[in-house]
């Protein structure tokens, strides 16, 4: 599907936050995902994972979560200076940027309002899980790529969220404690969770 692609900002009530937005070419109504960018930044792969989406047939958008701090991208080969702009955020202020991302997203004439998921990696996998925690009545589906295994002891935001969530998490990753994934899949099994 060809899509069309732009570099927009956006304004909340914390300031305004570069995003990258990628839709369907052909005009018509569809389904959005927010795709929350990892701990290295607005970079060239979570702008072509948003471009991917969206030629599934989806509009995507992709905020800036380190506006704040200048927008830095950060390579690959630099995980202490990337961890150190992710501990920089605050919670409270990305699910009120994930939250004013849902409201743009429902007030644009090419978005199913009720059809909006979220998406994320590393970083971004933990912002998605928490925002399905936050925004239960908006967000319609989640799926987050190894992140959100440092919420297993969490097991009273976990019980809040109500979309569907597929979590992917790699059975050899070092970065992510096998225990870890594992109380997340059993609490949100005893949750009844999907």
């Amino acid at each position: 599907m060809e899509i069309a692609t732009e570099s927009l900002t956006l304004t909340t009530a914390d300031g305004r936050i570069p995003c990258h937005l990628a839709q369907p070419a052909a005009g018509g109504q569809y389904p959005a995902v927010i795709v929350v960018m990892e701990a290295f930044g607005l970079n060239g792969h979570i702008r072509a994972v948003a471009e991917r989406i969206a030629r599934e047939g989806y509009v995507t958008l992709a905020p800036d979560l380190y506006a704040r701090f200048g927008s830095p991208v950060v390579s690959y080969d630099e995980i202490p200076k990337a961890i150190e702009y992710m501990k920089k955020l605050d919670d409270a202020k990305v699910m009120a940027e994930v939250g004013a991302r849902i409201e743009h997203l429902e007030g644009w004439p090419e978005v199913r309002a009720a059809r909006i998921g979220i998406t994320g990696f590393c970083m971004g996998g933990a912002v998605a899980f928490k925002s399905a925690a936050h925004h239960t009545v908006d967000l319609k589906a989640v799926v987050a790529f190894y992140g959100g295994a440092s919420l297993a002891g969490d097991s009273a935001l976990l019980a809040r969220i109500k979309a569907p969530v597929l979590a992917l998490w790699g059975e050899k990753d070092e970065l992510i404690p096998l225990d870890q994934v594992q109380r997340v899949e059993e609490t949100m099994r005893r949750l009844g969770k999907t």
